[in-house]
């Protein structure tokens, strides 16, 4: 009896399989990127079945026993295009698929490379990244070429345009944020210039990757994130092309403010060569409020000439390497006929009035970036290597001041040398489970200095040289959630030469001499995250981040009180960033939301002391959220916008309690107002498009005035203000393109936020009254 009913359960369950067998089927195929390469580790999904698999070392996939009927195959692996295919599955049959992913990089809308310093999707990067891309670079350049009040509409979170040559108090997340071009640091944080986000015209930039939090990817200075700007590369479809363009700019109110712009670029591919050339020329009239007033020159926009030359050339070596080299050059002077007539704060505007401007013209000098870099995919095994070299050298001159004996003008000059190399090794563990490797290392020399231009040291030279290895894991769990850990090793030297503090009086009444020296850091500093990208509905994201910072060492010896580097307060700043959110795409509805919360033993809070501006070194800690939406109404009308806010405080105490009777806000010059932004885009009709922005600058109003009822650097209150603008664009032909701006349409009265966090007379400056950018445009 036993053995017969072991005959019968083995003849059932040898019929129910063979039955299986002609009622499903088997779906199968390969994975390779479009230079025929394969893809280990592509995530295979069939998700109305629940069926998923990845591809093995030579990108083959395998997915059995899927009943018959027809399926939607979704293929992705980070780093490309998802592809989705319909398969007709048929009962005992095989359905075999070849598949080719794209490069992300050549659909820059779902990509980010400068989280991980490598391709990755945005759906499984876990933290806040705000990518600007070419059209809306495109759309606000129409309305401003000021890159200030561009990121500062598009980026919630970081701190609102100046209206000046400088961003100074224009902080991301209330922190300090380090731009880059193409990876190479424009920032100089051994002495904060403010001049680093207008360091390139933004003509030349495919796109703008904006990594919001503490991160040290890139080295010293990220500590509320970075800016990253990737130049373009030259349209290779054809030998050679190019595009011209003309503009002119001005108020709609008062004389001498007309002022012109020309753009000339020319980009192609002959052979394994490609190529972009292009050269920008910017002029400006004279700067004028809502009143037709004069603006403040002092570190005005008004009556500046800027130069942009850029070139990149790039040389395919084999199918599999490639070299490109990339030189920019920046420079913007102001020749003025006006100076300062101070204002009374809180009452009327600080003007300018005709006069002869004394000393230098104020400005960037110049500003040189040049890089060369080499990849190869699959330079051993499975792995890539990216490479390159670089080099920055950058000079400012800032306007006159009286904050020292003697006043006059001060420059910082800052010379960046560096080498990196990267490599990523993609590593598959099963069919639910791959990674990707990314390490390298980073070397790079920093020597900044400040002097006036009377000769006069006010900074010496420092002399910083970093070296960090650092190594970056993404691995991938059936196919949805992406976990990311990473470690960077910081070794950083600052050679100080001795120095004489500036003289507080006549015959070097109260310099002091200071014994300079060499400063070593050391520090590991972490990262993890994770992102859920199963549903679109609900894309969930956690992270942890860590920056490490030598900032404002430059403060801190100018300001010096003893005579040797060892008894001054030079320590770093280590910022820990703790950050969760998420993403939904519900039908033509694109809605984000983020909640931050970062801390730090000791900070770096300006304040002013008996006039004289120092670093306050007291713990802290600064929290906010963002929120972003978008949706298309109809076809062709999209609306959207973003909402941040930010507030920060210090223990001054240090008594781990931040709410103690001693403990403060930080002042506005590190944490800004709250900013509300709002679009409608409309481009229903043919050639046509057009765009109204509205911002808005909260509140901010958390200190008192002093006994002498003035109020110190960046305690003044900031009382709320808003401006709308309106881009239109019109395309005739294929050839020709005409657009319009208009910046605050309406002509509004206003005090940009840094006049009145400022506290200052003289900084009491109102913004830009009505001002239009008309241009025209011709592609050939």
């Amino acid at each position: 009896m036993y053995k017969q009913l072991l005959y019968l359960t083995a003849f059932v369950l040898f019929f129910s399989a063979t039955a299986a067998a002609q009622t499903s089927g088997l779906v199968t195929g390969k994975v390779t990127d479009t230079l025929d390469r394969p893809l280990p580790g592509a995530n295979v999904v069939i998700r109305k079945l629940d069926l998923r698999t990845s591809a093995d070392a030579t990108g083959a996939f395998r997915l059995a026993g899927v009943p018959a009927g027809r399926y939607t195959v979704r293929i992705s692996s980070t780093g490309y295009r998802p592809v989705e295919l319909s398969v007709q599955v048929h009962a005992a049959g095989e359905a075999s698929l070849a598949v080719r992913l794209q490069d992300l990089a050549a659909d820059l809308s779902d990509v980010v490379v400068s989280a991980s310093r490598r391709a990755e999707s945005l759906s499984q990067t876990p933290s806040s990244v705000t990518v600007v891309s070419e059209k809306d670079i495109r759309t606000q350049s129409a309305i401003s070429p000021n890159l200030a009040n561009i990121l500062a509409f598009s980026v919630p979170g970081l701190g609102t345009s100046t209206n000046q040559t400088g961003n100074s108090g224009q902080t991301l997340r209330g922190r300090n944020v380090l731009v880059l071009i193409d990876g190479i640091p424009q920032s100089t944080p051994l002495r904060a210039g403010g001049r680093d986000i207008r360091s390139i015209d933004p003509a030349v930039i495919g796109r703008i990757e904006v990594i919001k939090g503490a991160t040290a990817i890139y080295g010293n200075g990220a500590e509320g994130g970075l800016i990253n700007y990737l130049t373009k590369r030259g349209d290779t479809s054809r030998k050679l092309g190019g595009y011209s363009q003309l503009g002119l700019t001005g108020n709609t109110r008062g004389d001498s403010t007309v002022g012109y712009r020309a753009v000339q670029q020319l980009f192609g591919k002959a052979g394994r060569i490609d190529y972009m050339v292009s050269g920008a020329f910017e002029k400006t009239g004279v700067y004028r409020d809502a009143e037709g007033l004069v603006i403040s020159p002092d570190y005005g926009l008004g009556e500046t000439r800027s130069y942009n030359g850029f070139t990149k050339i790039g040389y395919t070596l084999s199918a599999k390497q490639r070299l490109e080299l990339m030189y920019n050059y920046f420079s913007s002077r102001q020749q003025s006929d006006y100076v300062l007539k101070n204002g009374v704060y809180g009452q009327r505007p600080a003007i300018g009035i005709r006069g002869t401007r004394g000393g230098a013209e104020e400005g960037t000098r110049y500003n040189h970036n040049a890089n060369l870099q080499y990849t190869n995919q699959r330079i051993f095994g499975k792995t890539d290597l990216a490479a390159n070299v670089y080099f920055q050298d950058f000079y400012t001159i800032y306007s006159q001041v009286a904050s020292f004996y003697g006043g006059g003008q001060s420059a910082i000059k800052s010379a960046k040398k560096g080498a990196r190399a990267s490599l990523n090794t993609p590593l598959v563990f099963s069919d639910a489970v791959s990674a990707q490797l990314n390490y390298g290392i980073d070397l790079m020399n920093d020597r900044t200095s400040q002097s006036l231009v009377d000769g006069r040291l006010w900074v010496p030279d420092m002399n910083m040289v970093n070296f960090a290895p650092y190594l970056q894991t993404s691995t991938n769990l059936f196919s949805d959630l992406t976990i990311k850990a990473g470690l960077r090793a910081e070794n950083i030297n600052i050679a100080v030469d001795d120095f004489n503090t500036l003289a507080t009086g006549p015959n070097g009444q109260g310099s002091i001499a200071v014994r300079g020296g060499t400063l070593n850091y050391n520090a590991f500093v972490f990262n993890a995250g994770a992102r859920y990208s199963a549903s679109r509905y609900f894309n969930p994201f956690v992270s942890y981040a860590q920056s490490f910072s030598v900032f404002e060492l430059g403060r801190v010896l100018r300001a010096a009180k003893a005579n040797t580097l060892e008894q001054l307060e030079t320590k770093p700043i280590i910022v820990n960033n703790y950050e969760g959110g998420f993403s939904s795409q519900v039908g033509p509805l694109n809605f984000s939301a983020a909640y931050y919360y970062s801390t730090s033993r000791l900070g770096a809070n300006l304040l002013e002391v008996n006039g004289v501006y120092i670093s306050q070194r007291i713990p802290e800690h600064v929290w906010g959220y963002e929120l972003q939406a978008d949706i298309e109404v109809l076809k062709g009308v999209n609306i959207g916008g973003n909402y941040a806010q930010v507030e920060g405080k210090g223990d001054v105490d240090n008594d781990g309690n931040f709410d103690g009777e001693k403990d403060v806000y930080l002042n506005t010059t590190r944490i800004p107002p709250s900013k509300a932004t709002a679009y409608l885009s409309v481009s229903a009709v043919s050639d046509l498009s057009l765009q109204l922005n509205w911002t808005r600058i909260g509140n901010r109003d958390r200190f008192a005035p002093n006994a002498a009822g003035k109020y110190l650097i960046g305690e003044g209150p900031v009382r709320a203000y808003h401006l709308f603008n309106f881009s239109a664009g019109y395309r005739a032909g294929k050839a020709i393109s005409l657009n319009l701006g208009v910046e605050n349409l309406f002509n509004h009265v206003y005090y940009p936020a840094i006049s009145q966090f400022y506290g200052s007379d003289g900084i009491y400056a109102r913004g830009n009254g009505r001002r239009f950018n008309l241009s025209v445009g011709f592609t050939y």
